[in-house]
C-alpha cells in the first residue's frame, strides 16, 4: 500500500524547525536525524529529518536555497477553541514568523500553517445564509480567528471589547 508523507525543503534550518513543531504539538516526535557524510562541505549537518507532528509524519531536507517555501503549501492546525488557537498561533508565529490574512500565518522559516478553531467551520457552515455570511464577511477581516468576534458578528450584534 503507498504512503504519503509531505516533504518540506529548508535551506540549512530543517532540524531546528522540526524541533520546534514537535515543541507546539502533543503527541509529536523526531523519529530520525539524517546527517551530511564526512567529506561532504556540511558534514555533521542535518541532512534530512523525519518527525511526527501530532500524529502526521513528515519529512524535511536541508536542501540548500534554491528552493523557497511558499503560501502554496500549508498545514492546517484545527484547535478546539479561543485557548488552544492563541497558543498554537503565538508559539507558531514567535521569533520572526508573519501572521497572514483569515487565521493563516507564516512561521519563522516561511512554512504556511492555518489555525482554525472549531467554531468557524460551524459558523460558516450555518444553516442560516444570513449568520454564515456575517461570520464569514468578519474572518474575512482579521489575522488570528477571533472566535468572539465572530460569534458576535454571526449574531449581528457588536463584538466584545
Amino acid at each position: 500500500m503507498p504512503s504519503i508523507t509531505p516533504f518540506l525543503w529548508f535551506d540549512d534550518q530543517a532540524e531546528q524547525a522540526a524541533e520546534r513543531y514537535v515543541e507546539v504539538f502533543p503527541s509529536s516526535r523526531i523519529l530520525s536525524v539524517d546527517r551530511y557524510p564526512e567529506g561532504a562541505p556540511q558534514a555533521g549537518a542535518a541532512m534530512s529529518v523525519t518527525f511526527v507532528i501530532d500524529g502526521l509524519e513528515v519529512r524535511a531536507l536541508n536542501g540548500g536555497p534554491h528552493y523557497q517555501l511558499t503560501e502554496a503549501f500549508s498545514l492546517q492546525v484545527d484547535v478546539p477553541d479561543q485557548a488552544e488557537c492563541d497558543r498554537v498561533w503565538d508559539a507558531l508565529i514567535a521569533d520572526g514568523g508573519e501572521p497572514g490574512r483569515c487565521g493563516w500565518l507564516k512561521d519563522r522559516w516561511g512554512l504556511s500553517w492555518q489555525v482554525i478553531p472549531a467554531a468557524l467551520p460551524e459558523l460558516l457552515g450555518d444553516p442560516d445564509p444570513a449568520r454564515a455570511s456575517r461570520a464569514l464577511n468578519a474572518m474575512l477581516t482579521m489575522e488570528k480567528i477571533d472566535v468572539a468576534a465572530l460569534h458576535a458578528a454571526a449574531d449581528g450584534v457588536a463584538a466584545p471589547a
